[in-house]
């Protein structure tokens, strides 16, 4: 079994030195910092969306702005939208599930905000009708995805697509992805240095 637990380890470091090695992934994250910090700066939010381990890891990530990351400050506007189980389940019954996020991004969604979608495969019709409604209202789109980006490619206007096909660590990535936008925006808004 060690040895099970060394091979699994070492596919989840490999996975984060092929982001590492990526360039062109790394300017894009740059820019999701960016894009955010705008965000927040100029009043408006950053709303995440996810299924199943992805919509743990949304909230998670809407937790760091809406909480605090490093920084004792003052909250950032943030909110995962599978949060209210009452809307979730009565639209999911009502119009079906396929449309409780563009349903929830079209009541809480503005022009200027921020919607981060969380799907492994980049096809989660929930998430691309959310797209959708988001880029109609003015929003910007950044989708967190696996290797290709599925059919979030494009509809993202920033793709984090991680260089990786296996669900577990593909989720691992977006995690430590989000933690370093998190930490950066923080950062960037609240005039802390980075470590």
């Amino acid at each position: 079994m060690k040895g099970q637990i060394e091979s699994i380890l070492q596919k989840a470091i490999a996975t984060k030195a092929a982001v590492l090695a990526d360039a062109e992934l790394l300017t894009r994250i740059e820019q999701v910092v960016t894009c955010c910090t705008d965000a927040f700066r100029d009043g408006h939010k950053v709303l995440f969306c996810g299924n199943g381990g992805s919509a743990a890891d949304a909230q998670h990530l809407a937790a760091e702005f809406s909480g605090r990351f490093y920084t004792d400050r003052n909250p950032l506007p943030s909110e995962a939208l599978h949060c209210n189980t009452s809307y979730l389940t009565a639209v999911g019954n009502d119009y079906g599930f396929e449309n409780v996020y563009s349903r929830a991004v079209r009541g809480h969604g503005k022009a200027g905000d921020v919607l981060v979608g969380l799907s492994t495969s980049g096809n989660s019709e929930n998430i691309l009708r959310a797209f959708d409604v988001a880029r109609e209202l003015g929003m910007t789109t950044v989708g967190f995805t696996g290797d290709t980006g599925g059919k979030m490619a494009d509809k993202s206007d920033f793709l984090i697509n991680i260089p990786s096909k296996d669900t577990p660590r593909i989720q691992e990535c977006h995690i430590t992805v989000g933690h370093i936008v998190c930490q950066l925006v923080e950062a960037k808004l609240f005039e802390e240095s980075v470590v």
